[in-house]
């Protein structure tokens, strides 16, 4: 998505600096930033490492908004019946329980 960002506006003073700044401190984003290996998945499984229940594991979706050039939606949902499932719903009650305080 970052190397998506830069070819749509490659003048971008932020996004450069960015760029610049994780090349300088990052062997790792330096090689991958310099081999241009560019691909859109439309679907697939993320990882995420959350704070409050750990590790989780979700499919995605990549929805273009054809009515605004650029938009993007992600959709994630967990598979039915898994530990990951039971997380989400674990951090949606928490955030339905913090918003009401």
């Amino acid at each position: 998505m970052l190397r998506s960002a830069a070819g749509r506006d490659p003048y971008d003073r932020a996004l450069s600096d960015l760029v610049g700044e994780l090349s300088t401190q990052s062997e790792l984003f330096r090689t991958h930033w310099a081999s241009h290996n560019v691909r859109f998945l439309n679907n697939g499984i993320k990882h995420f490492n959350h704070p409050v229940v750990g590790e989780l594991s979700l499919n995605f979706e990549r929805l273009e908004v054809a009515a605004d050039d650029g938009l993007t939606i992600f959709t994630y949902t967990a598979d039915s019946g898994s530990r990951h499932e039971e997380a989400l719903r674990l951090l949606g009650s928490w955030a339905a329980t913090d918003a009401l305080a």
